[in-house]
């Protein structure tokens, strides 16, 4: 029998970060009646809890929920562990899945985890006459972080081999770029699982849809995300429960035998291929923007849920709301290559008064006459929830037509395939 997690008593938390990512979570702790710091936050952020300057280190909380994924990486949940605090996310170890796509790489090999093949350069002329020998499309993946964009798909061989070369040199990605994984193109649905982990059991969140692409009609460069819907009626519950055998339990099962607790979320980006649910990539935290969906799914949920996790006892299923949500990604002027920043955002009051709308801000800042004014790549996700696909996304553009910004880029097709 399926039952849900019962209402979180109230708690302190702390949450990491400053983009839409972090104002989901902070908003849907904050619905459900927590006392929610965010560190550093952002102006939106601002409007609904306490922000502070100071690092996680130096606070107080009954728990801390650490958001990117470069503090993950960086060890920030170690150092919390080692003063003793419950924290939601993995160590430095476990968030090694997204900091390295070569060892994410070799952990799904040896789980046999179904994923495409792959070979690792560091050496640019190997890597260029692998890409000579080889057939398009190809597939090139920066090793390290790069903020969702540190990935070509493409079936020219001379634009493969200026991007190897550009990411091998550094002049593309700094370090981060200086390995590269080129893998076989695989063809099919892509589907985003995040599954809550306790160190020894894990739990399946409603899964998500991703519009990487910068255009309508998946045109454009690959951006760190455009617009997302959720849930995905044709990932259904046997769909979810194959990609949890076959992905999820076996990848866990292998950090534990290397002796990584991993309790935190694990992401699994994953492609629905003729052979079943294949492995695109491991995330180490929350996605973004599909969290601004999903999260206020789970409101009344999600408090208890990333508590119990953190403390290593998650024996509690959720049940999500019947809403469908969708998120549109308003992003700034040159924006993935060079955003254009400190334009003024107008409207923003006005839409998120309407009714089933939601306002996430992910690069904004705040001017000292009181402005709201573009800070980052990715501005504002403005999202829709309503009981049918349809309503959601009319709510979403609804809002959506009512913010301006100088050069403001966004989809107008974001879950128009599932109509």
């Amino acid at each position: 029998m399926v039952t849900a997690v019962t209402q979180s008593p109230h708690l302190r938390i702390v949450v990491v970060g400053g983009g839409g990512r972090e104002h989901a979570i902070a908003d849907t702790l904050v619905r459900e009646g927590h006392s929610v710091t965010v560190t550093p936050g952002n102006p939106g952020i601002a409007q609904i809890c306490g922000t502070s300057s100071l690092d996680a280190t130096q606070l107080e909380a009954d728990l801390f929920v650490i958001g990117p994924e470069a503090p993950l990486v960086d060890g920030l949940a170690d150092r919390l562990r080692q003063q003793g605090k419950s924290v939601f996310g993995p160590g430095r170890d476990g968030a090694m899945l997204e900091g390295s796509k070569d060892f994410m790489k070799e952990i799904a090999a040896s789980a046999k985890v179904p994923t495409a093949n792959y070979r690792t350069f560091d050496n640019l002329e190997l890597a260029i006459s692998y890409l000579r020998g080889t057939d398009g499309p190809y597939v090139i993946k920066t090793d390290g972080l790069a903020a969702g964009k540190g990935v070509l798909v493409t079936s020219d061989l001379d634009e493969a081999i200026l991007d190897v070369t550009q990411k091998l040199s550094g002049t593309s990605f700094g370090d981060a770029g200086r390995k590269v994984i080129i893998e076989e193109c695989l063809v099919g649905n892509e589907i985003s699982l995040m599954v809550v982990c306790d160190g020894k059991s894990a739990l399946a969140l409603p899964c998500a849809c991703d519009h990487k692409r910068l255009s309508d009609g998946d045109l454009g460069p690959n951006t760190g995300g455009m617009g997302a819907y959720s849930p995905v009626a044709w990932f259904d519950e046997g769909m979810t429960q194959r990609a949890m055998d076959e992905i999820v339990h076996p990848t866990l099962a292998k950090l534990t035998s290397m002796g990584i607790d991993y309790r935190g979320l694990l992401y699994a980006g994953l492609i629905i291929t003729q052979e079943g649910p294949k492995l695109i990539e491991f995330n180490v935290r929350f996605g973004d923007p599909e969290a601004q969906v999903i999260l206020p799914q789970l409101e009344g949920q999600l408090g208890l849920l990333l508590l119990s996790a953190a403390k290593g006892d998650l024996d509690s299923a959720i049940v999500p709301n019947k809403k469908n949500g969708v998120v549109v990604v308003m992003a700034a002027p040159g924006y993935p290559e060079s955003p254009k920043v400190n334009g003024e955002i107008i409207g923003l009051g006005e839409a998120a008064k309407l009714d089933g709308v939601r306002i996430f801000h992910s690069g904004t800042k705040l001017t000292d006459q009181g402005a709201i004014v573009v800070g980052g790549g990715r501005v504002i996700g403005v999202c829709g929830f309503d009981e049918d696909l349809r309503g959601a996304i009319s709510k979403a553009y609804r809002a959506v037509d009512r913010i301006s910004f100088d050069g403001a880029q966004f989809r107008r097709d974001i879950a128009a395939r599932e109509e």
